[in-house]
């Protein structure tokens, strides 16, 4: 086995693929080859470290420095002084990573800031296509200490619900009493759901954990469907996250060939499989009945509930329906406990939460922190506040069907006690920054636009008055409201929230009230002034 004095991490998701990373990795690799440096430095494909819009992005171990913007030409100057004479080059733009602490980073502010992850606790660290790295980082060791200890299902399910785990996907539904649901719930087959569609706005974090550590979210939904009494799987991923879909297929493969997922599981006699089905990009999909009915091979319409998925789901079996973020929890609350996790966040939202930064800030991207994070912290602190010297306006959080937040919240604690008393959701997780300039109407605009534009169409309610509300903002925008208007897109919001069939239709409350709440004075100043006055 070889030892090496230094590992270059080459971090690969969609936006560095795009940035040519495969092309700097082969030349990378060539250039290592060249000064024969190959059985002393060795480069590992990985996860993102959650730095977006930099290009192309090279880490180097033990150091820790991080070059950004790297292009092919480039390298050959990193290689021979970086590597060679351990001199980094002045000309290239770098940092300290410090994303587990340890090392004081040469910025204050930024995304390698030091953070609580433990979703992201490997993502960045390991080649997730090799899943010798993930079992020697510890991956597959929850599945193990159940399986192997033969921890019962019940046990299991009482774990999860002692840690106070809730759904990442928005919902914030505790993760143990579904699981419990379903477990109770009288069936001869039972499924397991994993929901990657991930069409929310400004949301790509479940892509970039499927990304960088996919064997975590099959280990986590072997261990539900052991728990629920399930031997069926479903990864359901969007068909437009490419990188995702063919990272997890290699990971089943592999995990299929360690005999972790299969007809014996660990040689315990535990059977289950996971397949992966491609999302056809319906953001209705995103709604859990939508998306059994879209993976039974049907239109993606919503169900009528209840029923519900935990005792009619999947062909009309129970079902357990869990977004990504919320199983790449389980196994590390397996393995560390219920008690560890529950000292992560606040008292009543356990755990860390991963958010998506983009908008107008210094740092758009990923991090993952502990539930009650000021968003003043992550948005100046992380994401290294607004860029171009602007001034704060807004943050929409949660994307499309989010709360749009002004600066007298900027303080509030992102866990889902604190934003539910401050009339805001958590959401998915998406936190857009918008500063001094932007119109808030607009933006309301563009959102009731996508709103009308992936209503499926199979209720009234949502069909009729997304289109309604759009021809609203509209008028608005166009300087041709009535002053009427706004009254009435809150009234027809809230008629909306009461009978739409699916929770589409009930959250455009959410945008349209925030937006219109704390931003009054720009719909006011949207009014025909003309018309006013003639009627005055």
């Amino acid at each position: 086995m070889s030892i090496y004095r230094t590992h270059i991490l080459v971090p690969v998701d969609e936006g560095t693929v795009q940035a040519g990373v495969f092309e700097v990795k082969r030349k990378l690799e060539q250039e290592v080859f060249e000064k024969g440096l190959e059985k002393e430095v060795k480069v590992v494909e990985s996860g993102t470290v959650g730095i977006l819009g930099k290009g192309v992005i090279l880490v180097v171990y033990p150091e820790r420095i991080y070059y950004t913007n790297v292009r092919p030409g480039d390298v050959a100057l990193i290689v021979s002084e970086h590597l060679l004479k351990g001199r980094i080059p002045p000309s290239l733009k770098h940092s300290v990573l410090d994303i587990q602490g340890g090392l004081k980073s040469l910025y204050s502010t930024g995304l390698t800031r030091q953070q609580k992850r433990v979703v992201l606790d490997k993502s960045w660290k390991i080649a997730p296509g090799d899943i010798r790295e993930v079992l020697a980082s510890g991956g597959y060791s929850a599945l193990e200490k159940i399986l192997v200890e033969r921890v019962t299902p019940e046990a299991v399910i009482n774990e999860i619900k002692k840690s106070g785990l809730r759904g990442r996907g928005g919902a914030g539904f505790p993760t143990g009493l579904k699981w419990e649901a379903t477990r109770n719930a009288s069936g001869d087959q039972k499924y397991v759901i994993c929901n990657a569609d991930e069409g929310e706005p400004g949301t790509f974090k479940d892509r970039l954990i499927l990304e960088g550590d996919p064997h975590k979210l099959i280990e986590a939904m072997v261990i539900a469907g052991y728990a629920i009494g399930a031997t069926k799987g479903f990864v359901y991923i969007r068909g437009e996250y490419r990188l995702s879909i063919e990272r997890m297929q290699k990971a089943i493969d592999q995990a299929r060939e360690y005999s972790l997922i299969g007809r014996n599981v660990l040689e315990t006699g535990f059977a289950f499989d996971l397949e992966i089905k491609k999302g056809a990009g319906a953001y209705i999909c995103g709604d859990e009945t939508a998306l059994i009915e879209s993976l039974e091979g049907k239109r993606g319409n919503p169900r009528i509930k209840p029923p519900y998925p935990v005792t009619n789901g999947l062909w009309q079996k129970p079902t357990a329906v869990n977004n990504v973020e919320t199983l790449a929890n389980v196994p590390s609350i397996i393995v560390q406990g219920s008690e560890w996790f529950r000292k992560i966040g606040t008292e009543k939202s356990s755990g860390t939460k991963v958010f998506t930064i983009l908008g107008h800030v210094e740092f758009p991207g990923l991090i993952e922190v502990e539930m009650g994070t000021p968003l003043r912290e992550i948005i100046f602190s992380y994401g290294g506040g607004i860029s171009g010297g602007k001034k704060f306006k807004a943050a929409l959080l949660g994307g499309a069907s989010g709360v749009f937040l002004p600066e007298r919240l900027l303080d509030v604690h992102m866990d889902f006690e604190s934003l539910k008393e401050n009339k805001a959701v958590l959401g998915s997780g998406a936190v857009l920054v918008m500063n001094e300039d932007t119109s808030i109407v607009d933006i309301l605009f563009s959102i009731l636009k996508f709103y009308a534009h992936e209503s499926c169409g199979r209720c009234a309610p949502c069909r009729i008055g997304c289109r309604q509300l759009l021809n609203l903002a509209w008028k608005l925008r166009q300087g041709k409201g009535l002053p009427e208007d706004i009254g009435t897109m809150l009234r027809l919001a809230e008629v909306m929230l009461s009978s739409s069939l699916c929770p589409m239709g009930q959250s455009v409350i959410t945008p349209v009230k925030s937006a219109i709440e704390n931003f009054r004075d720009e719909f006011d100043a949207c009014v025909n002034k003309t018309t006013e006055e003639a009627r005055v």
